[in-house]
């Protein structure tokens, strides 16, 4: 089954939309999971189907449930907000294949450092007024110039996971 989508533009619900992420450390005994509060975003449908948009994180939005190790992943050794007070991602073409998977193409940017992504989201809801997609995938940190990792604590990727609700806008 293929569902079709309104072309047109759509706006992130931040409301109804979370991004978290999740990753091993202490030798990889313990997962630790923090939600960005703060995310915008807005996309456009094209007629021939494909979509492009972007999706804002705030640094200083990360919320892991301990006020020590936000602050220190705030910080310079991780996210460095003062100077990089938001995360990116520029999708730069989106497509509906195979039933409900979205292949999705894009550039991430975190710590003023750009990298491209690629992932296949699930569209989970459509209708002529709001969509929701699904996505999870990984990411090397390294990549993004977050390399700090005392006594070789922390090993291997980032996993995003995000559901994202977009209601279409008047036109």
């Amino acid at each position: 089954m293929t569902v079709a989508v309104e072309t047109g533009t759509w706006q992130l619900d931040s409301a109804a939309s979370t991004v978290g992420i999740k990753h091993k450390t202490m030798w990889g005994l313990v997962t630790v999971k923090g939600t960005f509060g703060a995310v915008s975003g807005q996309g456009e449908v094209r007629p021939d189907g494909s979509a492009v948009g972007t999706l804002t994180l705030a640094v200083a939005s990360l919320d892991t449930k301990n006020a020590k190790r936000d602050t220190h992943l705030k910080g310079a050794d991780f996210f460095d907000a003062d100077n990089h007070p938001e995360i990116t991602f520029a999708v730069r073409s989106a497509e509906l294949r195979d039933g409900d998977k979205v292949h999705v193409i894009g550039q991430l940017t975190a710590r003023g450092i750009s990298r491209p992504q690629t992932f296949t989201a699930r569209l989970t809801g459509a209708d002529a007024d709001a969509l929701t997609l699904d996505a999870e995938f990984s990411v090397d940190r390294d990549h993004f110039g977050m390399g700090w990792n005392q006594l070789g604590m922390i090993r291997g990727l980032t996993t995003v996971s995000t559901t994202l609700r977009f209601t279409r806008t008047a036109a």
